[in-house]
């Protein structure tokens, strides 16, 4: 159990909800893909493992000015979230876009080299 569970535990569950609530809350607003690691309390190490990197690669990508929707996909769901395309226009509603960006074994592969 890591220092920040144990002093959560400690915490009412009034605070702990706040805190939670409050994490949602910055998790919804704009950030770069480390500080959204951040938020979502995990460590290059942590995450570099559950994509089976190495931690190196990882701090490239997430400095990248550049990357395939796809591989951020992963990234994303990796951290246990999804990600969606909106694109917005003047006047009329937001509109999703889907099967842009798709995860499948072939984009992992051509995605793996460019990111070593």
């Amino acid at each position: 159990m890591t220092k920040h569970d144990e002093y959560m535990k400690k915490l009412s569950p009034e605070r702990r909800a706040k805190i939670k609530a409050r994490a949602q809350e910055l998790i919804s607003e704009e950030m770069t893909l480390s500080e959204l690691r951040k938020a979502r309390q995990l460590s290059q190490e942590t995450l570099a493992e559950i994509l089976q990197m190495r931690q190196g690669d990882l701090s490239k990508f997430e400095r990248r000015a550049d990357a395939y929707l796809s591989t951020i996909r992963r990234y994303v769901v990796a951290m246990g979230g999804s990600l969606d395309l909106i694109a917005s226009f003047p006047n009329s509603k937001p509109v999703k876009i889907i099967h842009i960006g798709d995860l499948d074994e072939e984009s992992d592969v051509n995605e793996e080299r460019e990111l070593a």
